[in-house]
């Protein structure tokens, strides 16, 4: 019984200083490009149904070098994005646009993850909101 406690305490001494052990990322690129968006979540509010439902998210490259943004992709089809297919140069806006299908009665919650080249290679930012029934 002794020895099993002694390999208990033995083994969660040698995970835990593992952890405190641990090695910082070695292949950080203090010069990469960086999102700084404006807002990572637009809240649409209660809208009407069939309302315009184009939003924009805007972001900074606040990096050192060119952002480029390989894709978009919505969490369903409701939610189409698109951006520009251009670098966004170190200091440079850029936006992202977001359709939601109005059409569709309810809260929504969605998300639209962007794969680029910046630090965290894949972003992702939310919409939210409700469309109204219609009133008779």
């Amino acid at each position: 019984m002794k020895k099993s406690i002694f390999f208990a305490v033995f083994f969660i001494g040698l995970f835990s200083m593992n952890a405190q052990t641990a090695k910082p990322v070695e292949n950080f690129d203090a010069n990469a490009p960086a999102f700084k968006f404006n807002e990572e979540v637009i809240d649409y509010g209660k809208i009407e149904k069939g309302a315009d439902g184009a939003r924009e998210f805007t972001f900074t490259n606040v990096g050192g070098s060119p952002l480029i943004i390989s894709a978009t992709k919505g969490s369903c089809g409701c939610t189409v994005p698109t951006y520009d297919k251009e670098p966004i140069m170190p200091g440079e806006t850029g936006t992202i646009r977001v359709k939601y299908d109005t059409k569709r009665i309810g809260r929504f919650s969605k998300s639209v993850t962007i794969t680029s080249n910046a630090t965290e290679s894949k972003k992702v930012v939310r919409i939210k909101g409700e469309v109204l029934q219609p009133k008779e």
